[in-house]
Parts: structure tokens; C-alpha cells; sequence
């Protein structure tokens, strides 16, 4: 249980990169949107190598121990994908659909995993759900200004956290889809949707 409270806030620690961006554009320090851009493509390649030497070198670090599950340890691991998915949404869309992209994923899967009973389903619980969706839509708000891209990008974000995709034997990780997921349903009502 401890390892898991860690992981949900190493997890919500990635809300600080939003922080950063935030910051650093309302004080006007030169954080630029394509300067965020190519510092996320440095983090995730970072991690890719990290991982690369975890899997291939055999690179052992006492924090893997701490913050990686027990699948993980053989394959490709969660925070690979998140920082993966993170600089996909923050390379391919505005900061208005990104940054809240990526708070549902640093902060709305950690909290609709406390409301988890942690069985593994095809599709999680409702109250599970609601909470995604909710939690959701309140990070959104703030960013888009159109309540029906707040509402799809809520329940993109619901979807890719409450259904497992299963690709034969490879489980799509949640941390990989939830803010493409949630990025590209709000694109699609804000390019195509009801003025």
C-alpha cells in the first residue's frame, strides 16, 4: 500500500510540468511553447533511454523497485508511456488542449485509482467512472472555454481510464492513451463541433 501512495504522487507530480509552463509563461521567463515542446521531447527520450538500460543493460535502480508493479519489470513501464503521451498531446496540439490533457493524466488517473477497489476489469466500476469524468471536466474547464470540448475531453480521458484495450497479449497502459485520448476528442468538437 505504501509503494502505491508513492507511485499515485510520483504520479501527480507530473502536474508540475504544467505548473512550470504556467509560471514561466505568466512571467514571461522565455518558456516559449515550442521551447515546453522540445523539453518534453528531451524528457521522454530521456526516459526511453532509461528504460532502454533498465531492459537491455540490465540497469537496476532501488526506485524501479519502489515504483514500478510487479508486470512491469519485464516490460516497458508506466512512466515511460506517460512521459510518451504527455509530449505527444504537447507536440501535436495547443497548450489550451494540452496542458489539461495532461493533467488528466498526472492528476485524474491517480485519483480515480484511490477510488478503485484494484480488481482488474475490462471496464472499471462506475463510481470509478464518475470520479475520472468528473475530476475531469473540472481540469478542463479552466483551460477550454468550450463546455462541449470540456465535456469531450472529460469523457475521453473516462474512456481510455476506465477501458482496457487489449491488443492480443499487450494490455494498452492507461498512461499511454488518457491524454491522447482526451486531447484529440476535445480537437475534434473544437475543429468540427458547434461554433
Amino acid at each position: 500500500m505504501a509503494d502505491e501512495l508513492k507511485r499515485r504522487l510520483v504520479h501527480a507530480s507530473g502536474s508540475g510540468l504544467v505548473a512550470l509552463y504556467l509560471v514561466a509563461s505568466y512571467l514571461e521567463v522565455g518558456l516559449t511553447w515550442e521551447h515546453f515542446r522540445v523539453l518534453m521531447v528531451v524528457l521522454a527520450v530521456g526516459a526511453i533511454a532509461l528504460e532502454f538500460l533498465r531492459l537491455r543493460v540490465g540497469l537496476e535502480w532501488w526506485i524501479y523497485d519502489k515504483l514500478t508493479r510487479e508486470y512491469e519489470q519485464d516490460q516497458f513501464a508506466g512512466y515511460g508511456y506517460y512521459m510518451l503521451s504527455m509530449t505527444v498531446v504537447v507536440v501535436l496540439f495547443p497548450p489550451a488542449i494540452a496542458l489539461p490533457a495532461m493533467l488528466m493524466l498526472a492528476l485524474g488517473d491517480p485519483i480515480s485509482g484511490a477510488v478503485s477497489d484494484n480488481t482488474l476489469r475490462r471496464v472499471k466500476g462506475p463510481k470509478v467512472l464518475v470520479t475520472m469524468f468528473v475530476v475531469s471536466a473540472v481540469i478542463a474547464a479552466p483551460f477550454l472555454a468550450n463546455p462541449i470540448a470540456v465535456l469531450a475531453a472529460a469523457l475521453g480521458a473516462t474512456v481510455a481510464d476506465g477501458i482496457k484495450v487489449q491488443i492480443g497479449d499487450f494490455i494498452v497502459d492507461d498512461n499511454l492513451t488518457i491524454p491522447i485520448y482526451a486531447a484529440v476528442a476535445a480537437w475534434l468538437v473544437l475543429a468540427f463541433g458547434p461554433v
